[in-house]
């Protein structure tokens, strides 16, 4: 295959659609595929890392895809060679289920609503129209009926709406579930634990959200961002460069956005930062203990692939000023190459002072603005949508951010219940309607390369140092020297973080080239030991990892999350218990929301954020921000007049 003819100028470049479709027409030419095979994911098989290292603009390299198909109840993973043109390997992988796909989600929604039995049960609710019902097919992972685990299953939970424009999460239909076999794609069972409140079976308000079914307000006065002289990034395919940072976009259906090649130029030098960064996980395990919600619990990377319910961006929305999109390519369930418009969205922001310092003596003040390069996607899973945005900062830091907005879970309650009977387990914010609390803890994860040289973590935190009469104190750092000694948790009252260095590296005053990770907000997993949660989210167990590079581990709850109720992926791996002082290595963070519900959340939630940051600890010199340039200070309203009397 032609690469030129795809557009494809780098070995890290996501898979065009020729790629794509040249990918799956030799799998097909050369093995068996059913007619009925699903195509779960066609994404490129990333080149090794030494290959990466060495390759200069204008080298020749070649390009692998590598295909998850699932046929007769089975799943496969292929290898194919795209510039060679041939089928390098098909592996049987057995006793694992892929991700939930969307097609599969639109014919469960269907058969759940027109089996009789699902029906006779929401009629008992009041139910009238089942046209105007929706139905979410959750994953059943960790609460499959024995009589039915060996299938591909699902638990679909459903609403009702008034008419086709409402919000249709506004009415749950309590206590009704439909397991739902995707291979037969049939329901195999109707769970109904009973009418919560035969008088009033469904809440009786609207929860309207829409701006043309709400009265908005007039005193919200436009806002725009405009560039005269454009921005600041350039753009040439897939790589990015912005002031001193240079970066490849990727994306991959499993995870969205992933970012490549980090590097930051210093001196007329491009340093490597990062070899890869995403997110590799999520999972949302909800606290009521009513048998009609505890049960839920979501990875939304690893069993729905969040990059697959990415949004299409809209100009002055989701993105503000001078913005780039990339579109994104993805295979569809028969293999052929879809194309997703505006999945990501590149712009610059302001975000307050960067530096400032005033001269007092001699009244002069230099003051620099804190621009930062943003990319992002958004991704809407059923009721919630999810935020991914990672910053770029003129001093060499990086923040990774996650924003979560959409519609709280929800259930019914009896009509008399109020705010002194949910035992801190759920919040009414509706008539009849409570939210439940919940957890979200997401694994990003970032495959350190500082100086793409041997490199080595560290813990960092506070310590008091001299006598007990004095107040020195000092950050003590302590190289993690092992996987097992490298699983640690947060400690704010302390100070602590987490530092990578180059063993081989050092600024200009013997300090150990390295970035570190920053913690901000996070929370610990109430969940028990003997829980689902516990046992198929062994990430969460810990927020820091550190493992020593292996390219087949990539997602930190395994490869297969969906339907496997074994721990897998981290908590494994780390049983090991490598060597990571002088390696190869990858860090991963787990960065966990507690969201108690509120009656404000209602009916769409405020974004709660979450985040962290890497920053250049001894990697350079100086502020390599000193030079950037003031801004122009001035505005075309003088508000700083007292105006008429």
């Amino acid at each position: 295959m032609d690469l030129d003819e795809a557009a494809v100028t780098h070995p890290l470049d996501p898979l065009a659609p020729e790629e794509i479709s040249t990918a799956t027409d030799i799998l097909e030419a050369e093995w068996d595929v059913a007619d009925d095979a699903v195509y779960h994911n066609v994404v490129l098989d990333e080149p090794e890392k030494e290959f990466v290292r060495a390759y200069e603009d204008g080298d020749h390299f070649d390009r692998e895809a590598f295909v998850v198909v699932r046929q007769d109840g089975e799943t496969y993973e292929a290898t194919v060679s795209i510039t060679g043109e041939e089928l390098l390997d098909v592996t049987h992988i057995e006793d694992v289920q892929p991700a939930i796909t969307p097609p599969e989600v639109d014919q469960a929604e269907q058969v759940v609503i027109n089996d009789p039995e699902w029906q006779a049960a929401a009629a008992k609710r009041g139910v009238e129209n089942f046209d105007l019902a929706i139905v979410d097919p959750w994953p059943a992972s960790g609460f499959e009926p024995d009589a039915h685990d060996d299938r591909r299953l699902v638990r679909a939970i459903s609403w009702i709406r008034t008419e086709e424009e409402d919000n249709g999460y506004a009415r749950p239909i309590e206590g009704l579930f439909a397991f739902v076999d995707l291979d037969e794609m049939e329901v195999v069972k109707i769970e109904d634990n009973g009418v919560v409140d035969e008088d009033n079976p469904l809440p009786p308000e609207d929860a309207d959200f829409r701006a043309d079914r709400v009265d908005t307000r007039d005193d919200f006065k436009h806002l725009d961002v405009v560039q005269p002289e454009g921005p600041s990034f350039e753009v040439d395919g897939q790589t990015v460069e912005w002031l001193d940072w240079e970066f490849q976009v990727g994306w991959t259906p499993r995870e969205g956005l992933v970012f490549h090649d980090v590097t930051f130029e210093d001196e007329g030098e491009k340093r490597k930062v990062l070899h890869r960064a995403s997110a590799s996980e999520m999972a949302v395990p909800y606290g009521d203990s009513d048998p009609n919600h505890s049960w839920k619990e979501a990875f939304d990377i690893g069993e729905f692939h969040v990059g697959r319910m990415a949004n299409v961006l809209t100009e002055g929305c989701d993105c503000l000023g001078e913005m780039h999109y990339f579109d994104v390519a993805m295979n569809d369930t028969s293999g052929d190459p879809k194309t997703m418009p505006n999945a990501i969205c590149m712009h610059e922001e302001d975000d307050g002072v960067l530096w400032k310092h005033t001269e007092w003596r001699k009244e002069h003040t230099e003051v620099r603005r804190r621009r930062r390069l943003v990319v992002s996607f958004i991704a809407t899973v059923y009721n919630y949508d999810y935020g991914f945005y990672w910053y770029f900062y003129p001093d060499g830091s990086i923040d990774g951010e996650v924003r979560l907005t959409g519609i709280d879970s929800n259930g019914v309650v009896p009509a008399d219940e109020d705010a002194t009977d949910t035992n801190g387990e759920y919040e009414l914010v509706a008539p009849q309607v409570k939210t439940s609390i919940h957890q979200h803890h997401f694994n990003f994860r970032l495959d350190f390369d500082i100086d793409e040289a041997p490199n080595r973590v560290k813990e960092v935190h506070n310590e008091p140092v001299g006598s007990d009469r004095k107040k020195g104190f000092k950050a003590k750092e302590t190289v993690l020297e092992s996987e097992m000694e490298a699983r640690d948790d947060i400690d704010p009252l302390n100070g602590k973080y987490w530092r990578v260095e180059s063993t081989e590296t050092t600024n200009s005053y013997g300090r150990p080239c390295g970035y570190k990770l920053e913690p901000h907000s996070n929370v610990n997993s109430p969940a028990r030991p003997t829980s689902s949660t516990k046992k198929r989210a062994g990430f969460i167990d810990n927020n820091f990892w550190a493992t020593q590079y292996d390219p087949d581990e990539q997602f930190a709850a395994g490869d297969y999350p969906n339907q496997n109720d074994e721990t897998s992926g981290l908590a494994e791996w780390t049983e090991q218990d490598r060597n990571l002082d002088g390696e190869d290595v990858v860090c991963w963070y787990t960065l966990g929301v507690n969201h108690v519900t509120r009656a404000e959340d209602w009916p769409v939630l405020p974004v709660e954020v979450a985040s962290f940051t890497l920053k250049p600890e001894g990697f350079l010199d100086s502020n390599p921000a000193i030079s950037l340039p003031p801004e122009p200070c001035h505005t075309e309203h003088d508000l700083t007049s007292t105006g008429d009397d």
